[in-house]
């Protein structure tokens, strides 16, 4: 029998891993935007060197929300007491004050802008990033249109959505598409999911699917059919039961199709992989976790699949030799 995997949910832990906040245009330059994920709040502001800038949401001097604040440079000033900012996190100017606390820090959480998308990275024990989201060349290719992103709030822990990978005999019943081919792949950091399947939803051609997580909660699929697409599956943690899920598509664009019949076309399909995809929403959100489901031996890789998981949820140090991030140990552990 597999032992249970855990993740507490009364005192949660959030992953470990980089994690979507929104699209790079959700960031207009000197605008700031407060957050409440992994449990705490966060503001998220573009400087004038046009970079994203991440710190923790509130001022430590009398708690008033830096969302609220104003953009000066990169730096962020409170709405309160015109306490500023900078983007490492250190105060660098009291307006009424000679001199600032040596002790007058916040926390500048990494961030990373790439494919058009914004990236904020989590760790409980502040830990540096160990692994690097790839850049997709489809983002800055004129072949294709810019990601269209619907984002909702999932009163769920996130491991619901990931079960997703291994989870092959849902797509019949839920989505009217059953598989011809399923596979699964579980390499460090990532976990893979290869199908062939027929969906009339989406297409008469047969659709090829390689859905990839880049850590815990970052999904790109490749999906070959009628329509040449790509599908970003995303989430965010806010407490130990929802998360804000964003879910975008980005369609390829078809030679002789004029701009305005193109945008008819992705608007369709993209509405039709939305509904697919918020079928499984509606699932979620009436059902239970169980930590030992019931399987049967043609249920696949769910538990591998949940083994893999809980690598973001364990210290590095108490991770098995074989899930350790090598690339961590190496260039952090002295």
């Amino acid at each position: 029998m597999t032992a249970a995997l855990t993740i507490a949910t009364d005192k949660p832990r959030f992953a470990r891993g980089w994690h979507v906040i929104g699209t790079g245009w959700d960031f207009p330059q000197g605008e700031a935007k407060s957050f409440s994920y992994f449990g705490t709040k966060i503001v998220a502001y573009r400087g004038e060197d046009n970079h994203v800038y991440v710190l923790d949401g509130y001022c430590p001097h009398m708690g008033a929300d830096l969302g609220k604040g104003k953009v000066v440079a990169n730096s962020i000033q409170c709405p309160f007491h015109h306490w500023q900012w900078g983007c490492d996190g250190a105060c660098e100017d009291i307006p009424y004050a000679k001199v600032v606390p040596p002790t007058a820090k916040i926390k500048a959480w990494p961030v990373c802008e790439r494919n058009n998308l914004v990236f904020v990275w989590h760790d409980p024990e502040n830990n540096l990033p160990y692994y690097e989201i790839p850049e997709m060349q489809e983002c800055s290719s004129d072949e294709w249109l810019p990601w269209v992103v619907d984002t909702i709030h999932i009163p769920v822990h996130p491991r619901e959505l990931v079960d997703n990978v291994a989870d092959k005999a849902h797509f019949g019943p839920v989505h009217g598409a059953p598989w011809h081919h399923f596979e699964n792949q579980f390499i460090d950091h990532m976990a893979v999911q290869i199908m062939e399947a027929r969906s009339e939803r989406l297409g008469k051609d047969l659709l090829k699917t390689t859905a990839t997580y880049y850590g815990p909660s970052y999904q790109i699929t490749v999906m070959e059919g009628d329509v040449e697409s790509r599908l970003l599956n995303c989430h965010a943690p806010i407490d130990g039961n929802s998360f804000d899920l964003r879910f975008g598509v980005m369609v390829k664009k078809i030679p002789g199709k004029s701009d305005e019949e193109m945008r008819e076309i992705a608007n369709a399909y993209v509405a039709k992989a939305q509904e697919a995809f918020y079928e499984d929403v509606e699932i979620w959100r009436h059902k239970t976790f169980l930590e030992q489901p019931l399987l049967c031996h043609a249920d696949g890789h769910v538990m591998k699949l949940r083994k893999w998981y809980t690598q973001f949820y364990t210290d590095v140090a108490d991770l098995p030799e074989a899930q350790r991030p090598q690339t961590y140990l190496e260039a952090y552990a002295s």
